[in-house]
Protein backbone atom coordinates (compact mmCIF):
# COMPACT_ATOMS: atom_id res chain seq x y z
CA UNK A 1 0.00 0.00 0.00
CA UNK A 2 1.30 3.38 -0.95
CA UNK A 3 0.23 7.02 -1.33
CA UNK A 4 1.10 9.24 -4.29
CA UNK A 5 1.19 12.84 -3.09
CA UNK A 6 2.26 15.79 -5.29
CA UNK A 7 5.05 17.89 -3.73
CA UNK A 8 3.01 21.10 -3.26
CA UNK A 9 0.01 19.44 -1.67
CA UNK A 10 -1.44 21.20 1.38
CA UNK A 11 -3.58 19.61 4.06
CA UNK A 12 -6.53 20.39 6.29
CA UNK A 13 -7.05 18.14 9.30
CA UNK A 14 -10.56 16.80 9.74
CA UNK A 15 -12.05 17.08 13.24
CA UNK A 16 -11.57 13.95 15.32
CA UNK A 17 -14.59 11.72 15.28
CA UNK A 18 -15.37 12.62 11.65
CA UNK A 19 -18.50 10.53 11.13
CA UNK A 20 -18.78 8.47 7.97
CA UNK A 21 -22.27 8.21 6.52
CA UNK A 22 -22.32 4.40 6.35
CA UNK A 23 -20.77 3.85 9.76
CA UNK A 24 -17.45 4.35 11.47
CA UNK A 25 -15.44 7.45 12.28
CA UNK A 26 -12.04 8.85 11.35
CA UNK A 27 -9.61 10.33 13.85
CA UNK A 28 -6.55 12.28 12.80
CA UNK A 29 -7.63 12.25 9.14
CA UNK A 30 -6.71 14.90 6.60
CA UNK A 31 -7.85 16.25 3.25
CA UNK A 32 -5.42 17.28 0.51
CA UNK A 33 -5.83 20.43 -1.56
CA UNK A 34 -3.93 22.90 -3.70
CA UNK A 35 -4.73 26.53 -4.47
CA UNK A 36 -3.90 28.60 -7.57
CA UNK A 37 -4.72 32.22 -8.28
CA UNK A 38 -4.93 35.16 -5.87
CA UNK A 39 -7.62 35.36 -3.20
CA UNK A 40 -9.13 38.85 -3.28
CA UNK A 41 -9.70 41.00 -0.21
CA UNK A 42 -13.43 40.28 -0.14
CA UNK A 43 -12.71 36.52 -0.35
CA UNK A 44 -15.53 36.15 -2.84
CA UNK A 45 -13.62 34.97 -5.92
CA UNK A 46 -13.17 31.32 -4.89
CA UNK A 47 -13.89 28.47 -7.30
CA UNK A 48 -13.85 24.97 -5.82
CA UNK A 49 -12.99 22.00 -8.06
CA UNK A 50 -13.93 18.53 -6.85
CA UNK A 51 -12.06 15.71 -8.55
CA UNK A 52 -13.12 12.54 -10.26
CA UNK A 53 -12.00 9.15 -9.03
CA UNK A 54 -8.29 9.21 -9.85
CA UNK A 55 -6.95 12.83 -9.96
CA UNK A 56 -4.91 14.44 -7.23
CA UNK A 57 -5.24 18.05 -6.05
CA UNK A 58 -2.61 19.32 -8.51
CA UNK A 59 -5.05 20.76 -11.02
CA UNK A 60 -2.63 23.21 -12.68
CA UNK A 61 0.98 24.37 -12.58
CA UNK A 62 1.92 27.07 -10.07
CA UNK A 63 5.16 28.41 -8.54
CA UNK A 64 5.31 25.74 -5.82
CA UNK A 65 4.86 22.96 -8.38
CA UNK A 66 5.46 23.98 -12.02
CA UNK A 67 4.68 20.54 -13.43
CA UNK A 68 1.48 20.38 -15.52
CA UNK A 69 -1.67 19.58 -13.57
CA UNK A 70 -4.36 17.13 -14.57
CA UNK A 71 -6.56 19.96 -15.98
CA UNK A 72 -3.70 22.15 -17.14
CA UNK A 73 -5.38 23.35 -20.32
CA UNK A 74 -8.53 24.42 -18.47
CA UNK A 75 -7.12 26.14 -15.37
CA UNK A 76 -4.58 28.97 -15.36
CA UNK A 77 -3.92 32.57 -16.42
CA UNK A 78 -6.09 33.48 -19.39
CA UNK A 79 -7.57 29.97 -19.57
CA UNK A 80 -11.29 29.09 -19.26
CA UNK A 81 -10.99 28.92 -15.46
CA UNK A 82 -8.87 32.05 -15.34
CA UNK A 83 -6.57 32.26 -12.33
CA UNK A 84 -5.95 35.95 -13.06
CA UNK A 85 -9.54 36.37 -11.88
CA UNK A 86 -10.33 33.34 -9.73
CA UNK A 87 -8.77 31.79 -6.64
CA UNK A 88 -9.09 28.09 -7.48
CA UNK A 89 -9.15 25.41 -4.80
CA UNK A 90 -8.85 21.80 -5.90
CA UNK A 91 -9.67 19.22 -3.24
CA UNK A 92 -8.57 15.60 -3.52
CA UNK A 93 -11.34 13.16 -2.59
CA UNK A 94 -11.41 11.55 0.83
CA UNK A 95 -10.57 7.86 0.36
CA UNK A 96 -8.01 8.59 -2.34
CA UNK A 97 -4.32 7.69 -2.27
CA UNK A 98 -3.27 11.14 -3.50
CA UNK A 99 -3.00 12.90 -0.14
CA UNK A 100 -6.41 12.71 1.49
CA UNK A 101 -6.80 9.97 4.09
CA UNK A 102 -7.78 6.65 2.56
CA UNK A 103 -7.09 2.92 2.71
CA UNK A 104 -3.40 3.44 1.84
CA UNK A 105 -2.91 5.91 4.71
CA UNK A 106 -1.57 5.02 8.13
CA UNK A 107 -4.20 4.61 10.80
CA UNK A 108 -2.94 6.83 13.67
CA UNK A 109 -4.51 4.49 16.20
CA UNK A 110 -2.66 1.37 15.03
CA UNK A 111 0.31 2.76 13.12
CA UNK A 112 -0.56 0.38 10.26
CA UNK A 113 -2.12 1.05 6.88
CA UNK A 114 -5.91 1.15 7.04
CA UNK A 115 -6.39 -1.33 4.19
CA UNK A 116 -9.86 -2.82 4.43
CA UNK A 117 -10.13 -1.42 7.94
CA UNK A 118 -10.97 1.93 6.40
CA UNK A 119 -14.68 2.70 6.96
CA UNK A 120 -17.06 2.25 4.06
CA UNK A 121 -16.83 5.37 1.91
CA UNK A 122 -19.66 7.45 0.47
CA UNK A 123 -19.88 10.44 -1.84
CA UNK A 124 -21.46 12.26 1.09
CA UNK A 125 -18.25 11.72 3.09
CA UNK A 126 -16.26 13.17 0.18
CA UNK A 127 -18.45 16.28 0.00
CA UNK A 128 -18.52 16.79 3.78
CA UNK A 129 -14.71 16.60 3.91
CA UNK A 130 -14.46 19.17 1.11
CA UNK A 131 -16.80 21.49 3.00
CA UNK A 132 -14.49 21.23 6.03
CA UNK A 133 -11.61 22.43 3.84
CA UNK A 134 -13.57 25.40 2.51
CA UNK A 135 -14.61 26.56 5.97
CA UNK A 136 -11.19 25.93 7.50
CA UNK A 137 -9.71 28.27 4.91
CA UNK A 138 -12.09 31.01 6.00
CA UNK A 139 -14.30 30.94 2.92
CA UNK A 140 -17.94 31.71 3.73
CA UNK A 141 -19.35 31.42 0.22
CA UNK A 142 -17.91 29.95 -2.94
CA UNK A 143 -18.45 31.80 -6.19
CA UNK A 144 -18.76 28.43 -7.93
CA UNK A 145 -18.28 24.74 -7.29
CA UNK A 146 -17.18 22.68 -10.29
CA UNK A 147 -17.30 18.91 -10.51
CA UNK A 148 -16.74 16.50 -13.37
CA UNK A 149 -17.61 12.79 -13.43
CA UNK A 150 -17.49 11.57 -9.80
CA UNK A 151 -16.71 15.19 -8.92
CA UNK A 152 -20.08 16.16 -10.37
CA UNK A 153 -21.74 13.79 -7.89
CA UNK A 154 -19.63 15.18 -5.05
CA UNK A 155 -20.55 18.75 -6.02
CA UNK A 156 -24.28 17.98 -6.02
CA UNK A 157 -23.93 16.30 -2.62
CA UNK A 158 -22.05 19.31 -1.25
CA UNK A 159 -24.69 21.73 -2.53
CA UNK A 160 -27.52 19.71 -0.98
CA UNK A 161 -25.80 18.99 2.35
CA UNK A 162 -24.29 22.46 2.78
CA UNK A 163 -26.89 24.92 1.49
CA UNK A 164 -25.62 28.41 0.86
CA UNK A 165 -21.98 27.34 0.55
CA UNK A 166 -21.88 28.14 -3.19
CA UNK A 167 -23.60 30.71 -5.37
CA UNK A 168 -23.28 28.81 -8.65
CA UNK A 169 -22.38 25.41 -10.04
CA UNK A 170 -20.80 23.82 -13.11
CA UNK A 171 -21.62 20.13 -13.49
CA UNK A 172 -19.66 18.30 -16.21
CA UNK A 173 -20.57 14.76 -17.25
CA UNK A 174 -22.09 14.17 -13.83
CA UNK A 175 -25.18 12.34 -12.59
CA UNK A 176 -27.51 12.03 -9.61
CA UNK A 177 -26.79 8.28 -9.51
CA UNK A 178 -25.10 5.57 -11.57
CA UNK A 179 -27.00 3.55 -14.15
CA UNK A 180 -26.89 -0.27 -14.38
CA UNK A 181 -24.36 -0.30 -17.23
CA UNK A 182 -21.86 1.84 -15.27
CA UNK A 183 -22.41 -0.20 -12.11
CA UNK A 184 -21.82 -3.43 -14.06
CA UNK A 185 -18.54 -2.14 -15.51
CA UNK A 186 -17.23 -0.99 -12.14
CA UNK A 187 -18.32 -4.27 -10.59
CA UNK A 188 -16.14 -6.11 -13.12
CA UNK A 189 -13.24 -3.77 -12.36
CA UNK A 190 -13.48 -4.52 -8.66
CA UNK A 191 -13.79 -8.24 -9.36
CA UNK A 192 -10.65 -8.14 -11.49
CA UNK A 193 -8.66 -6.63 -8.62
CA UNK A 194 -10.10 -8.89 -5.96
CA UNK A 195 -9.63 -12.00 -8.12
CA UNK A 196 -5.90 -11.38 -8.38
CA UNK A 197 -4.35 -13.73 -5.76
CA UNK A 198 -1.79 -11.04 -4.94
CA UNK A 199 -4.54 -8.71 -3.73
CA UNK A 200 -4.52 -10.96 -0.66
CA UNK A 201 -7.73 -9.58 0.88
CA UNK A 202 -6.30 -6.07 0.70
CA UNK A 203 -3.03 -6.93 2.42
CA UNK A 204 -0.76 -6.68 -0.66
CA UNK A 205 2.64 -4.98 -0.76
CA UNK A 206 4.20 -2.77 -3.45
CA UNK A 207 6.95 -5.12 -4.57
CA UNK A 208 6.37 -7.12 -7.76
CA UNK A 209 5.95 -10.43 -5.92
CA UNK A 210 3.10 -9.16 -3.74
CA UNK A 211 1.25 -6.51 -5.81
CA UNK A 212 -2.01 -7.27 -7.72
CA UNK A 213 -0.67 -5.95 -11.01
CA UNK A 214 -2.76 -8.19 -13.26
CA UNK A 215 -6.00 -7.22 -11.54
CA UNK A 216 -5.16 -3.52 -11.71
CA UNK A 217 -4.24 -3.77 -15.39
CA UNK A 218 -7.56 -5.39 -16.24
CA UNK A 219 -9.51 -2.89 -14.16
CA UNK A 220 -7.83 0.05 -15.86
CA UNK A 221 -8.35 -1.40 -19.34
CA UNK A 222 -12.05 -1.86 -18.64
CA UNK A 223 -12.19 1.71 -17.41
CA UNK A 224 -10.45 3.10 -20.48
CA UNK A 225 -12.99 1.35 -22.72
CA UNK A 226 -15.79 3.31 -21.03
CA UNK A 227 -13.96 6.64 -20.67
CA UNK A 228 -13.72 7.04 -24.45
CA UNK A 229 -16.24 6.30 -27.21
CA UNK A 230 -16.47 3.59 -29.87
CA UNK A 231 -16.51 6.38 -32.45
CA UNK A 232 -13.13 7.60 -31.26
CA UNK A 233 -11.68 4.09 -31.25
CA UNK A 234 -12.84 3.65 -34.87
CA UNK A 235 -11.39 6.95 -36.03
CA UNK A 236 -8.17 6.68 -34.08
CA UNK A 237 -7.21 3.05 -34.58
CA UNK A 238 -9.47 1.36 -37.10
CA UNK A 239 -8.17 -2.16 -37.58
CA UNK A 240 -4.52 -1.12 -37.79
CA UNK A 241 -2.21 -3.92 -36.75
CA UNK A 242 1.12 -3.81 -34.97
CA UNK A 243 4.24 -4.84 -36.83
CA UNK A 244 4.22 -8.63 -37.08
CA UNK A 245 7.52 -9.07 -35.29
CA UNK A 246 6.26 -6.97 -32.38
CA UNK A 247 3.33 -9.22 -31.50
CA UNK A 248 4.57 -12.59 -32.70
CA UNK A 249 7.48 -12.51 -30.27
CA UNK A 250 5.08 -12.42 -27.31
CA UNK A 251 3.44 -15.72 -28.13
CA UNK A 252 -0.09 -16.77 -29.11
CA UNK A 253 -3.03 -14.45 -28.44
CA UNK A 254 -0.79 -11.51 -27.58
CA UNK A 255 -1.71 -7.97 -28.65
CA UNK A 256 -1.93 -7.74 -32.44
CA UNK A 257 -3.92 -4.52 -32.94
CA UNK A 258 -2.90 -0.95 -32.15
CA UNK A 259 -5.92 -0.47 -29.90
CA UNK A 260 -4.70 -3.35 -27.71
CA UNK A 261 -1.27 -1.77 -27.45
CA UNK A 262 -2.86 1.58 -26.52
CA UNK A 263 -4.86 0.01 -23.69
CA UNK A 264 -1.78 -1.78 -22.40
CA UNK A 265 0.34 1.38 -22.42
CA UNK A 266 -2.28 3.40 -20.53
CA UNK A 267 -2.81 0.64 -17.99
CA UNK A 268 0.94 0.25 -17.46
CA UNK A 269 1.24 3.96 -16.62
CA UNK A 270 -1.65 3.83 -14.18
CA UNK A 271 -1.17 0.55 -12.39
CA UNK A 272 1.68 1.54 -10.05
CA UNK A 273 0.39 5.08 -9.54
CA UNK A 274 -2.86 4.28 -7.76
CA UNK A 275 -3.62 2.19 -4.72
CA UNK A 276 -5.79 -0.89 -5.44
CA UNK A 277 -7.81 -0.60 -2.22
CA UNK A 278 -8.51 3.09 -2.90
CA UNK A 279 -9.69 2.04 -6.35
CA UNK A 280 -12.14 -0.39 -4.76
CA UNK A 281 -13.47 2.09 -2.20
CA UNK A 282 -13.91 5.00 -4.60
CA UNK A 283 -15.43 2.84 -7.31
CA UNK A 284 -17.96 1.42 -4.87
CA UNK A 285 -18.94 4.81 -3.45
CA UNK A 286 -19.78 6.02 -6.97
CA UNK A 287 -22.14 3.07 -7.42
CA UNK A 288 -23.80 3.57 -4.04
CA UNK A 289 -24.49 7.28 -4.46
CA UNK A 290 -28.10 8.32 -5.01
CA UNK A 291 -28.87 12.00 -4.53
CA UNK A 292 -32.55 11.35 -3.81
CA UNK A 293 -31.85 8.59 -1.30
CA UNK A 294 -29.23 10.80 0.35
CA UNK A 295 -31.90 13.45 0.92
CA UNK A 296 -34.71 11.09 1.87
CA UNK A 297 -36.70 12.02 -1.23
CA UNK A 298 -36.18 11.93 -4.99
CA UNK A 299 -33.32 13.36 -6.99
CA UNK A 300 -35.71 15.77 -8.69
CA UNK A 301 -36.97 17.06 -5.34
CA UNK A 302 -33.42 17.43 -4.00
CA UNK A 303 -32.33 19.39 -7.07
CA UNK A 304 -35.38 21.64 -7.00
CA UNK A 305 -34.66 22.60 -3.38
CA UNK A 306 -31.24 24.01 -4.25
CA UNK A 307 -31.04 27.78 -4.27
CA UNK A 308 -28.35 28.82 -6.73
CA UNK A 309 -27.98 31.96 -8.79
CA UNK A 310 -26.90 30.05 -11.89
CA UNK A 311 -25.69 26.67 -13.11
CA UNK A 312 -24.03 25.28 -16.22
CA UNK A 313 -24.55 21.59 -17.02
CA UNK A 314 -22.40 19.99 -19.73
CA UNK A 315 -22.47 16.52 -21.26
CA UNK A 316 -21.53 14.77 -24.47
CA UNK A 317 -23.54 12.56 -26.82
CA UNK A 318 -20.88 9.83 -26.88
CA UNK A 319 -20.69 9.37 -23.09
CA UNK A 320 -21.83 5.84 -22.28
CA UNK A 321 -20.80 5.98 -18.61
CA UNK A 322 -22.90 9.02 -17.61
CA UNK A 323 -25.14 9.50 -20.68
CA UNK A 324 -26.37 12.90 -21.76
CA UNK A 325 -29.90 12.30 -20.49
CA UNK A 326 -28.45 12.24 -16.97
CA UNK A 327 -27.15 15.78 -17.42
CA UNK A 328 -30.57 16.81 -18.75
CA UNK A 329 -32.06 15.41 -15.55
CA UNK A 330 -29.76 17.63 -13.48
CA UNK A 331 -30.54 20.71 -15.55
CA UNK A 332 -34.31 20.09 -15.40
CA UNK A 333 -34.27 19.56 -11.64
CA UNK A 334 -32.27 22.72 -10.97
CA UNK A 335 -34.53 24.73 -13.28
CA UNK A 336 -37.63 23.67 -11.35
CA UNK A 337 -36.10 25.22 -8.24
CA UNK A 338 -35.63 28.56 -9.96
CA UNK A 339 -31.93 28.30 -10.81
CA UNK A 340 -30.92 29.99 -14.05
CA UNK A 341 -29.60 26.89 -15.84
CA UNK A 342 -27.68 26.56 -19.08
CA UNK A 343 -27.56 23.07 -20.56
CA UNK A 344 -24.71 22.58 -23.02
CA UNK A 345 -24.81 19.24 -24.87
CA UNK A 346 -21.60 18.83 -26.87
CA UNK A 347 -20.83 16.63 -29.87
CA UNK A 348 -17.37 15.51 -28.85
CA UNK A 349 -16.08 12.13 -30.05
CA UNK A 350 -14.05 11.58 -26.88
CA UNK A 351 -16.84 10.19 -24.70
CA UNK A 352 -16.87 10.51 -20.92
CA UNK A 353 -13.27 11.77 -20.72
CA UNK A 354 -13.90 14.56 -23.23
CA UNK A 355 -13.71 17.20 -20.50
CA UNK A 356 -10.04 16.26 -19.99
CA UNK A 357 -8.97 16.33 -23.63
CA UNK A 358 -11.46 18.26 -25.75
CA UNK A 359 -10.79 21.70 -24.26
CA UNK A 360 -11.67 23.36 -27.58
CA UNK A 361 -15.30 22.38 -26.98
CA UNK A 362 -15.47 22.44 -23.17
CA UNK A 363 -13.45 25.59 -22.59
CA UNK A 364 -15.71 28.20 -24.24
CA UNK A 365 -18.95 27.45 -22.35
CA UNK A 366 -17.08 27.26 -19.04
CA UNK A 367 -15.27 30.54 -19.72
CA UNK A 368 -18.48 32.28 -20.79
CA UNK A 369 -20.40 31.10 -17.72
CA UNK A 370 -17.69 32.20 -15.30
CA UNK A 371 -17.37 35.57 -17.02
CA UNK A 372 -20.95 36.53 -16.16
CA UNK A 373 -21.42 35.16 -12.61
CA UNK A 374 -19.07 37.69 -10.98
Amino acid sequence: MREFIPPATRFITLPDGFAMRRGGVLDGARVAYEAVGRLNEARDNVVLILTGMSPDAHVAAHPDDPTPGWWEHMVGPGKPIDTDRWHVLCVNALGSCKGSTGPASLNPTTGEHYGLGFPELSIEDVSDAAAVVVRALGIDTLACVIGASMGGMSALSLLVRHPGLARSHINISGAVHSLPYAIAIRSLQREAIQSDPKWSLGRYRDDARHYPRTGMLLARKLGMMTYRSAREWDQRFGRTRLAAERWAANGPFSAEFQVESYLQAHADRFVHNFDPNSYLYLSRCIDLFDLGESCGSTAEAALSRLRLDAALVIGVETDTLFPLHQQRQIADGLSKGGTDVQLSPLESDEGHDAFLVDIARFGPPVAKFLSVIW
